[in-house]
This record gives C-alpha cells, structure tokens and sequence, in this order.
C-alpha cells in the first residue's frame, strides 16, 4: 500500500484529512517541523483506530517515505516547507497542494485572495517543488470540522487539478476514500486559481450567514480536461 505523507498534518486541515484515510484503511504519516508534535498527533488517531496504519515524522522524514504528498500548511509557510522537503521529493511523486492564498497571510482580510505571480498557490508549488514531481491542486474548500466529524459524510465536491492525468487519477482515489467526497477534475494546474478564490467566496458566504462548516455540491457538471 503506498504512503500518503501529510505536510502540515498537525494543523486542522491536515488532521482532518489524516483521519478520514485512517479511518479509510490508508497508509498515512503525518509530516511536522517538530517530530514529537508529529508523533502525538498519530498517537491520537491511534486511540481512535488501534490499528490504523498511521506515524509521525518531521516532514523531510516523511517525504522520503511518500509515493503521494499532501501540502496543508498556511501560504506563508508554503515557500519555506517546499524548500525544507524539496530534496527528499522522489521523481514521480503526486505532491498535491491545498494552500488558499488568503489576505489573511499578510494581515489582510480572511475573505480575501492574495494575487501572486505564478498566478496561484498550486502553480507556485510547481516552481518550487522542481519538475521531477506531479503537483496537483486539492482540497481547498473541504472544512476541517466536517473532516473531524468522522460519523458525518463531508457532502462535498473536491475540486481537482493537475498537468498529469495519472496525478489527477490518483488524486481522486483519494477523495474518493472519504465518505461523501466527490472528485471533480477540473484540467490543468493553471485552473487552480478558480478552485483557490471559489474557497474564499465560501469563506465569505459563510462567515455572512454564520455557517461553521460548508462544502460544493455541483450537479451536471462536466469533467474540465485538458484534452
């Protein structure tokens, strides 16, 4: 079974994804700068699945591991992380980037999306991962609480991109492993900054209706490939 290595793993959204795979049965590690911080994370979801496949390490440890990475850390960690795990990175492996690029990062509002030159977060992760990785685009609109309420269905549409189609593949497999996960392929990278600012339009829905958890549903809609 191969490894799912989830960089940022501590934080909510991180977590979240790392419970729903254990509880899926995956192979998952989860990544941290602080290796204790890692391992007590992976101990608390040992306590909910005793025999979930499930460590912690610090993240370079854990990128070596890894056929498929998951990067949850906030944008102003984005640059320094890729730097830290770049050279552990093996050729070939899906690094799957869930940064939103928020105003927030620079003290600006939680609503709001930051422009940056790559023209998204995924693309940004690309320039700084190297080409000898797959990035993808994922997650960016699936609450940390709905992740955590494990006898809960999260209800949502995962919108998905990527260059490669074998990355978009296997990107969906795994939002498929989380109940009530929907994969949606949205093309390539480059349609990475609609899925960033769509999560930050949520945001702002529902923080002006005072909803705490929310996902997409789309209904009809057509696959966005590349050709």
């Amino acid at each position: 079974m191969e490894k799912i290595a989830i960089i940022g793993g501590t934080g909510q959204e991180g977590f979240g994804l790392a419970l729903r795979w254990a509880q899926a049965g995956e192979n998952v590690i989860i990544g941290s700068r602080d290796a204790n911080k890692a391992s007590a994370s992976a101990a608390e979801i040992k306590k909910m699945f005793p025999d979930a496949a499930v460590e912690g390490l610090a993240n370079a440890e854990a990128v070596a591991q890894a056929a498929i990475v998951v990067l949850t850390v906030p944008l102003v960690a984005q640059i320094a992380t890729l730097k830290s795990i770049r050279d552990q990175l093996q050729p070939g492996t899906v690094l799957v980037d869930a940064t939103v690029p928020l105003e927030k990062a620079i003290g600006g509002r939680l609503s709001r999306v930051m422009q940056l030159w790559d023209g998204s977060a995924a693309e940004q992760t690309a320039r700084y991962a190297g080409k000898q990785v797959r990035v993808a685009g994922a997650f960016h609109s699936l609450s940390a609480e709905a992740l955590r309420d494990l006898e809960n269905p999260v209800d949502s549409d995962v919108l998905i991109t990527g260059d490669s189609r074998e990355a978009r593949a296997a990107v969906s497999a795994l939002v498929a492993k989380i109940s009530g996960a929907r994969p949606v392929d949205l093309g390539p990278l480059e349609n990475s900054r609609y899925a960033e600012q769509l999560a930050a339009l949520l945001i702002t829905l529902n923080l002006r209706h005072r909803v705490s958890r929310s996902g997409i549903r789309f209904t009809g809609i057509p696959d966005a490939r590349d050709g």
